[in-house]
């Protein structure tokens, strides 16, 4: 298991949390995914066995976020 704590720019809402936490959490091998929208943080716990770092980014790119 790894985790990873990401800079996110351009959450402003709950609906930001949402949408992020939503569809990184429903990566196969994500357990956990955590938004902090006061710190603009994404953190996230996985098996990088099964999901790349990269992966996980392109999705929160997806979901029209910058990554820092």
């Amino acid at each position: 298991m790894e985790k990873v704590i990401l800079q996110v720019g351009g959450m402003s809402c709950g609906h930001c949390v949402n949408a992020i936490e939503g569809s990184v959490g429903k990566l196969s091998g994500v357990h956990n995914v955590n938004v902090n929208l006061a710190k603009g943080t994404v953190a996230v716990e996985f098996e990088p066995s099964t999901v790349t770092l990269t992966a996980i980014k392109e999705e929160i790119d997806e979901q029209g976020y910058e990554l820092a």
